[in-house]
């Protein structure tokens, strides 16, 4: 019967209370705490989570170094990406400029289109991607006898220039009775053996003294600004000093004095105006216009 008391006394109903000190030493923990509160589940007593602080160090430390594989295998592979898609580009001959797909238009008697095509050669084997067209249209402009220079790539291999090629703006006639052609700047674009026709002679003592000379330079800037038809008339070309630039129209007909390279429109407006109006020109051959609103007929 004491047994049985005790016994009744060493466990408890869910709500009722359990006597400590009639629970037998040997009892498992489980059931000093109420084994029918652990098998409901709802018991206030739960045992405590043991933490291994090594183990959990160890832990981090293998996702840290995951961490950093996967980080280094996404830098190592982006990498990649952009030296091959570099080499792609610029170094394979996928896009490389061959020099026979290299197309040139424009040239006439004075800038033949081989010699531009020489000019533009220099770039090839280089990636289209490389090549710029605006230094490429400089370098084509630069030269002597070009006004105008447009490049566009053709893509995979090419490229097609054009450009527009002046006539000769005048002929130096040096001492030795040597022609060369040259440019509106003075730039020489060949050496001629005889007069061109439609193309001024201006008597020179060399080239390279010509081409330094102030007063050369001025009458080619007046002979550049010239109708076509009008710089075809000349005949013969006077500068014996900056401001006494003369040109001689149809073997004498008409002489105009322009005086220096100033004021070269409104002193152009004043030759047309003059010289194609009977009425004002009469029968006299000279026209002096180094004053443009002042001319004077002679």
């Amino acid at each position: 019967m004491t047994s049985k008391s005790a016994e009744s006394r060493s466990t408890s109903s869910a709500g009722g209370f359990v006597d400590a000190r009639t629970i037998p030493p040997d009892r498992p923990v489980s059931g000093r705490i109420g084994s029918d509160q652990e098998d409901q589940g709802l018991g206030i007593f739960v045992r405590p989570k043991v933490l291994d602080f090594q183990a959990r160090v160890r832990e981090k430390k293998k996702v840290s170094r995951r961490l950093v594989l996967i980080r280094t295998a996404v830098v190592v592979l982006v990498m990649a990406l952009i030296a091959g898609l570099s080499w792609l580009l610029f170094l394979s001959p996928v896009f490389r400029l061959q020099i026979d797909k290299i197309g040139v238009s424009g040239g006439n008697a004075w800038v033949s289109n081989d010699r531009v095509a020489s000019i533009v050669a220099h770039q090839g084997d280089r990636s289209l991607l490389l090549i710029s067209t605006n230094g490429v249209e400089e370098e084509i402009s630069g030269m002597a006898g070009v006004t105008d220079a447009k490049v566009r790539k053709s893509f995979p291999h090419g490229l097609q220039v054009t450009f527009d090629a002046q006539e000769p703006t005048a002929v130096f006639k040096d001492a030795q009775d040597k022609l060369t052609a040259v440019d509106r700047q003075g730039r020489v674009l060949n050496t001629v053996s005889k007069p061109v026709k439609g193309v001024p002679v201006i008597q020179v003592s060399t080239v390279n003294r010509a081409q330094q000379d102030q007063a050369v330079r001025q009458t080619l800037r007046i002979l550049s600004t010239m109708p076509e038809a009008m710089r075809h008339s000349v005949t013969k070309v006077t500068a014996e000093t900056q401001d006494s630039i003369t040109t001689e129209l149809d073997q004498g007909k008409h002489v105009i004095v322009w005086g220096d390279g100033s004021d070269l429109k409104l002193k152009q407006a004043v030759v047309d105006k003059i010289i194609n109006d009977p009425s004002k020109i009469g029968d006299k051959h000279q026209l002096d216009v180094s004053a443009p609103l002042r001319p004077i007929v002679k």
